[in-house]
Protein backbone atom coordinates (compact mmCIF):
# COMPACT_ATOMS: atom_id res chain seq x y z
CA UNK A 1 0.00 0.00 0.00
CA UNK A 2 3.00 2.28 0.88
CA UNK A 3 4.28 1.62 -2.80
CA UNK A 4 1.20 2.61 -4.45
CA UNK A 5 0.80 5.50 -2.54
CA UNK A 6 4.38 6.54 -3.20
CA UNK A 7 3.49 5.68 -6.72
CA UNK A 8 0.89 8.31 -6.67
CA UNK A 9 2.52 11.00 -4.98
CA UNK A 10 4.93 10.58 -7.25
CA UNK A 11 2.56 10.93 -10.40
CA UNK A 12 0.85 13.86 -9.15
CA UNK A 13 4.24 15.75 -8.89
CA UNK A 14 5.05 14.94 -12.27
CA UNK A 15 1.84 16.02 -13.73
CA UNK A 16 2.28 19.64 -11.26
CA UNK A 17 5.43 20.35 -12.67
CA UNK A 18 4.30 19.23 -16.28
CA UNK A 19 1.34 21.84 -15.85
CA UNK A 20 3.37 24.74 -14.16
CA UNK A 21 5.90 24.45 -17.49
CA UNK A 22 3.02 24.63 -20.08
CA UNK A 23 1.95 27.83 -17.87
CA UNK A 24 5.38 29.36 -18.29
CA UNK A 25 4.86 32.52 -19.90
CA UNK A 26 6.47 32.63 -23.02
CA UNK A 27 9.11 35.81 -23.81
CA UNK A 28 7.54 38.78 -25.32
CA UNK A 29 9.10 39.56 -28.69
CA UNK A 30 8.57 42.76 -31.18
CA UNK A 31 10.25 43.10 -34.66
CA UNK A 32 12.59 45.71 -35.46
CA UNK A 33 14.58 47.04 -38.20
CA UNK A 34 18.21 46.52 -37.26
CA UNK A 35 20.62 49.79 -37.12
CA UNK A 36 22.21 48.96 -40.31
CA UNK A 37 19.15 48.97 -42.56
CA UNK A 38 17.66 52.10 -41.53
CA UNK A 39 21.30 53.93 -41.71
CA UNK A 40 21.36 52.00 -45.34
CA UNK A 41 17.80 53.48 -46.24
CA UNK A 42 18.07 56.48 -44.76
CA UNK A 43 15.82 56.20 -41.80
CA UNK A 44 17.98 58.20 -39.12
CA UNK A 45 16.85 60.77 -36.75
CA UNK A 46 19.61 63.15 -33.91
CA UNK A 47 18.90 62.77 -30.50
CA UNK A 48 20.09 65.34 -28.07
CA UNK A 49 21.56 62.97 -25.61
CA UNK A 50 22.05 65.54 -22.55
CA UNK A 51 24.18 67.42 -25.46
CA UNK A 52 25.78 64.96 -27.50
CA UNK A 53 24.15 64.27 -30.21
CA UNK A 54 23.38 60.81 -31.79
CA UNK A 55 22.06 59.30 -34.37
CA UNK A 56 19.52 56.51 -33.90
CA UNK A 57 16.68 54.13 -35.78
CA UNK A 58 13.74 56.77 -36.81
CA UNK A 59 11.18 53.14 -36.79
CA UNK A 60 8.30 55.51 -37.25
CA UNK A 61 9.69 57.27 -40.45
CA UNK A 62 10.63 53.39 -41.53
CA UNK A 63 6.95 51.91 -41.14
CA UNK A 64 5.00 55.04 -42.62
CA UNK A 65 7.00 54.79 -45.92
CA UNK A 66 8.47 51.38 -46.16
CA UNK A 67 6.09 48.89 -47.46
CA UNK A 68 8.87 46.08 -47.64
CA UNK A 69 9.81 46.61 -43.99
CA UNK A 70 6.28 46.57 -43.28
CA UNK A 71 6.17 43.22 -45.62
CA UNK A 72 8.96 41.43 -43.49
CA UNK A 73 7.66 42.21 -40.31
CA UNK A 74 4.71 40.75 -40.64
CA UNK A 75 5.73 37.47 -41.93
CA UNK A 76 8.37 36.88 -39.03
CA UNK A 77 5.45 37.85 -36.90
CA UNK A 78 3.32 35.15 -38.37
CA UNK A 79 6.44 32.73 -38.38
CA UNK A 80 6.50 32.80 -34.69
CA UNK A 81 3.33 33.22 -33.71
CA UNK A 82 3.24 29.59 -35.42
CA UNK A 83 5.84 28.55 -33.45
CA UNK A 84 3.66 30.13 -29.84
CA UNK A 85 5.73 32.91 -29.34
CA UNK A 86 3.75 36.35 -28.47
CA UNK A 87 4.59 39.40 -30.50
CA UNK A 88 3.83 43.58 -30.24
CA UNK A 89 3.48 44.98 -33.38
CA UNK A 90 6.34 47.79 -34.16
CA UNK A 91 3.49 49.81 -35.66
CA UNK A 92 1.51 49.94 -32.83
CA UNK A 93 3.85 50.89 -30.54
CA UNK A 94 4.52 53.72 -32.53
CA UNK A 95 0.99 55.03 -32.30
CA UNK A 96 1.17 53.88 -28.11
CA UNK A 97 4.38 56.37 -27.72
CA UNK A 98 2.91 59.14 -29.73
CA UNK A 99 -0.11 59.55 -27.87
CA UNK A 100 1.91 59.39 -24.77
CA UNK A 101 4.71 62.09 -26.24
CA UNK A 102 2.08 64.98 -25.21
CA UNK A 103 2.19 63.56 -21.67
CA UNK A 104 5.82 63.44 -21.27
CA UNK A 105 6.54 67.11 -22.22
CA UNK A 106 4.36 68.55 -19.39
CA UNK A 107 6.68 66.42 -16.55
CA UNK A 108 8.95 68.29 -14.64
CA UNK A 109 11.15 68.02 -11.70
CA UNK A 110 9.79 69.66 -8.54
CA UNK A 111 13.08 71.55 -7.89
CA UNK A 112 14.47 72.80 -11.13
CA UNK A 113 11.92 72.30 -13.21
CA UNK A 114 14.03 69.92 -15.60
CA UNK A 115 12.53 67.55 -18.10
CA UNK A 116 12.21 64.21 -19.06
CA UNK A 117 15.61 62.93 -20.64
CA UNK A 118 14.83 59.77 -22.58
CA UNK A 119 15.69 58.21 -26.41
CA UNK A 120 13.28 57.32 -28.69
CA UNK A 121 14.43 53.86 -28.39
CA UNK A 122 14.20 53.47 -24.75
CA UNK A 123 10.69 55.21 -25.33
CA UNK A 124 9.63 52.59 -27.29
CA UNK A 125 11.02 49.82 -25.31
CA UNK A 126 9.04 51.13 -22.14
CA UNK A 127 6.21 51.51 -23.94
CA UNK A 128 5.78 48.30 -26.00
CA UNK A 129 7.25 46.33 -23.03
CA UNK A 130 8.72 44.17 -24.89
CA UNK A 131 10.96 41.23 -23.16
CA UNK A 132 13.04 40.68 -26.65
CA UNK A 133 13.92 42.85 -29.73
CA UNK A 134 14.27 40.92 -33.08
CA UNK A 135 16.41 42.72 -35.59
CA UNK A 136 16.06 42.03 -38.93
CA UNK A 137 18.38 42.89 -42.01
CA UNK A 138 18.15 41.47 -45.19
CA UNK A 139 19.30 41.90 -49.08
CA UNK A 140 17.96 40.35 -52.10
CA UNK A 141 20.34 38.92 -54.22
CA UNK A 142 19.28 38.82 -58.05
CA UNK A 143 20.87 36.46 -60.34
CA UNK A 144 19.39 35.75 -64.43
CA UNK A 145 16.05 34.69 -63.58
CA UNK A 146 16.44 33.92 -59.66
CA UNK A 147 16.03 35.73 -56.41
CA UNK A 148 17.20 34.90 -53.14
CA UNK A 149 17.77 36.48 -49.83
CA UNK A 150 20.57 36.94 -47.39
CA UNK A 151 19.32 37.81 -43.82
CA UNK A 152 20.69 38.05 -40.32
CA UNK A 153 18.13 37.61 -37.51
CA UNK A 154 19.20 38.76 -33.77
CA UNK A 155 17.28 38.48 -30.99
CA UNK A 156 18.54 41.03 -28.29
CA UNK A 157 16.96 40.82 -24.52
CA UNK A 158 15.59 44.40 -24.03
CA UNK A 159 16.84 44.86 -20.50
CA UNK A 160 20.86 43.98 -21.06
CA UNK A 161 21.35 44.31 -24.25
CA UNK A 162 22.67 41.03 -25.13
CA UNK A 163 21.91 38.92 -27.91
CA UNK A 164 20.20 35.91 -26.67
CA UNK A 165 19.56 34.12 -30.14
CA UNK A 166 20.46 34.25 -34.07
CA UNK A 167 19.77 33.20 -37.15
CA UNK A 168 21.81 34.43 -40.50
CA UNK A 169 22.29 32.84 -43.95
CA UNK A 170 21.21 32.67 -47.58
CA UNK A 171 18.19 31.12 -49.24
CA UNK A 172 17.79 29.03 -52.07
CA UNK A 173 17.16 30.56 -55.77
CA UNK A 174 13.91 31.35 -56.41
CA UNK A 175 11.72 32.74 -59.58
CA UNK A 176 9.50 34.72 -57.18
CA UNK A 177 10.07 37.87 -56.49
CA UNK A 178 7.83 38.25 -53.65
CA UNK A 179 10.08 39.42 -50.49
CA UNK A 180 7.63 37.77 -47.70
CA UNK A 181 8.13 34.51 -49.63
CA UNK A 182 11.67 34.70 -50.62
CA UNK A 183 12.14 36.18 -46.80
CA UNK A 184 10.17 32.75 -45.63
CA UNK A 185 12.10 30.29 -48.15
CA UNK A 186 14.88 31.50 -46.45
CA UNK A 187 14.60 31.39 -42.76
CA UNK A 188 12.16 28.27 -42.74
CA UNK A 189 14.91 25.84 -41.62
CA UNK A 190 16.75 27.57 -38.75
CA UNK A 191 13.24 28.87 -36.79
CA UNK A 192 12.97 26.39 -35.27
CA UNK A 193 16.15 26.38 -33.40
CA UNK A 194 15.63 30.26 -33.54
CA UNK A 195 13.14 29.74 -31.15
CA UNK A 196 14.67 27.04 -29.30
CA UNK A 197 17.89 29.69 -28.49
CA UNK A 198 14.85 32.36 -27.16
CA UNK A 199 13.09 30.12 -25.06
CA UNK A 200 16.06 28.61 -23.20
CA UNK A 201 17.27 32.17 -22.52
CA UNK A 202 13.85 32.54 -20.99
CA UNK A 203 13.81 28.99 -19.22
CA UNK A 204 17.13 30.90 -18.12
CA UNK A 205 15.04 34.44 -17.04
CA UNK A 206 12.98 32.03 -15.22
CA UNK A 207 14.94 30.18 -13.20
CA UNK A 208 18.10 32.97 -12.36
CA UNK A 209 16.22 36.11 -12.48
CA UNK A 210 16.05 39.12 -15.37
CA UNK A 211 19.47 40.57 -15.65
CA UNK A 212 19.53 44.57 -15.13
CA UNK A 213 22.03 47.88 -13.64
CA UNK A 214 21.17 49.77 -10.77
CA UNK A 215 23.49 52.85 -10.62
CA UNK A 216 23.86 54.26 -6.59
CA UNK A 217 24.62 57.97 -6.49
CA UNK A 218 25.11 60.74 -3.83
CA UNK A 219 23.13 64.43 -4.19
CA UNK A 220 26.30 67.55 -3.53
CA UNK A 221 25.92 69.04 -0.14
CA UNK A 222 24.21 65.89 1.56
CA UNK A 223 25.23 64.65 5.30
CA UNK A 224 25.29 60.80 3.48
CA UNK A 225 27.75 58.70 1.76
CA UNK A 226 28.26 55.04 1.18
CA UNK A 227 31.35 54.75 3.61
CA UNK A 228 28.76 56.12 6.28
CA UNK A 229 28.00 53.19 9.36
CA UNK A 230 24.55 51.45 10.70
CA UNK A 231 25.37 49.64 13.17
CA UNK A 232 28.44 48.94 12.54
CA UNK A 233 27.84 48.44 8.83
CA UNK A 234 28.50 51.03 6.15
CA UNK A 235 26.25 51.85 4.04
CA UNK A 236 27.30 50.05 0.80
CA UNK A 237 27.45 47.04 3.08
CA UNK A 238 23.93 47.38 3.52
CA UNK A 239 23.29 48.02 0.33
CA UNK A 240 25.00 44.62 -0.74
CA UNK A 241 23.39 42.71 2.30
CA UNK A 242 19.80 43.74 0.66
CA UNK A 243 20.44 42.88 -3.14
CA UNK A 244 21.60 39.43 -2.26
CA UNK A 245 18.66 38.94 0.24
CA UNK A 246 16.51 40.14 -2.90
CA UNK A 247 18.08 39.29 -5.86
CA UNK A 248 17.68 35.63 -7.76
CA UNK A 249 20.00 33.38 -6.20
CA UNK A 250 21.81 36.37 -4.31
CA UNK A 251 23.57 37.51 -7.91
CA UNK A 252 24.70 40.57 -8.78
CA UNK A 253 28.26 42.11 -9.20
CA UNK A 254 29.38 45.22 -8.05
CA UNK A 255 31.77 46.50 -10.48
CA UNK A 256 32.92 50.14 -9.36
CA UNK A 257 32.24 51.46 -5.93
CA UNK A 258 33.45 54.57 -4.24
CA UNK A 259 32.21 56.81 -1.20
CA UNK A 260 29.72 58.52 -3.16
CA UNK A 261 28.98 56.13 -5.87
CA UNK A 262 27.83 52.45 -6.49
CA UNK A 263 27.73 50.33 -10.17
CA UNK A 264 26.09 47.40 -9.83
CA UNK A 265 25.54 45.04 -12.87
CA UNK A 266 24.14 41.66 -13.89
CA UNK A 267 21.44 41.94 -10.98
CA UNK A 268 18.72 39.12 -11.49
CA UNK A 269 16.06 40.40 -10.18
CA UNK A 270 12.70 38.14 -10.24
CA UNK A 271 10.36 38.13 -13.22
CA UNK A 272 7.26 37.93 -11.13
CA UNK A 273 6.46 40.07 -7.50
CA UNK A 274 5.14 38.01 -5.09
CA UNK A 275 1.97 38.70 -5.89
CA UNK A 276 2.17 37.35 -9.29
CA UNK A 277 2.43 40.67 -11.10
CA UNK A 278 5.34 41.03 -13.28
CA UNK A 279 8.20 42.57 -11.64
CA UNK A 280 10.44 45.64 -13.68
CA UNK A 281 13.58 47.15 -12.87
CA UNK A 282 12.02 50.19 -11.63
CA UNK A 283 10.02 48.20 -9.15
CA UNK A 284 12.93 46.55 -7.71
CA UNK A 285 14.94 49.38 -7.36
CA UNK A 286 11.70 51.56 -5.97
CA UNK A 287 11.59 48.35 -2.72
CA UNK A 288 15.44 49.32 -2.41
CA UNK A 289 14.47 52.86 -1.77
CA UNK A 290 11.62 52.23 0.64
CA UNK A 291 14.21 50.14 2.41
CA UNK A 292 16.78 52.66 2.59
CA UNK A 293 13.89 55.34 3.69
CA UNK A 294 12.71 53.03 6.40
CA UNK A 295 14.12 53.42 9.98
CA UNK A 296 16.85 53.68 10.93
CA UNK A 297 18.63 54.92 7.65
CA UNK A 298 15.57 57.02 6.76
CA UNK A 299 17.43 58.57 3.78
CA UNK A 300 15.37 60.07 0.92
CA UNK A 301 15.64 58.16 -2.61
CA UNK A 302 14.99 59.49 -5.76
CA UNK A 303 14.37 56.84 -8.29
CA UNK A 304 14.49 57.51 -12.22
CA UNK A 305 14.35 54.93 -15.38
CA UNK A 306 17.25 54.74 -17.68
CA UNK A 307 15.69 52.73 -20.06
CA UNK A 308 14.19 49.12 -19.57
CA UNK A 309 17.09 47.67 -17.49
CA UNK A 310 18.42 50.06 -15.68
CA UNK A 311 17.60 52.27 -12.97
CA UNK A 312 19.39 55.55 -11.13
CA UNK A 313 19.15 55.75 -7.38
CA UNK A 314 20.53 59.35 -5.95
CA UNK A 315 20.44 59.60 -2.19
CA UNK A 316 19.79 62.57 0.10
CA UNK A 317 17.01 64.04 -1.54
CA UNK A 318 13.52 63.83 -3.90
Amino acid sequence: MKSIHRLFAAVLLAVVSLTAMGQAKKPTLMVVPSDAWCKEHGYEQTFDNQGTKEQIPDYKAAVAADKQLNAVISKINILMADRGFPLKDLQQSIKSIGNLSAEDRLIRSKSRGAAITESPLDRLRRTAKADILLEIDWTVNTVGPKNSITYNLRALDAYSNKQVAGAEGTGKGSFSAELPVLLEEAVQDHMDAFTAQLQSHFDDLLANGREVVLDIRVFDGVNIDLEKEYGGYELNEVIDNWLADNCVNHRFSKSDATETMALYEQVRIPLYKANGMAQDTYGFARDLARYLGAAPYSIPVKTLNRGLGRCLLILGEK
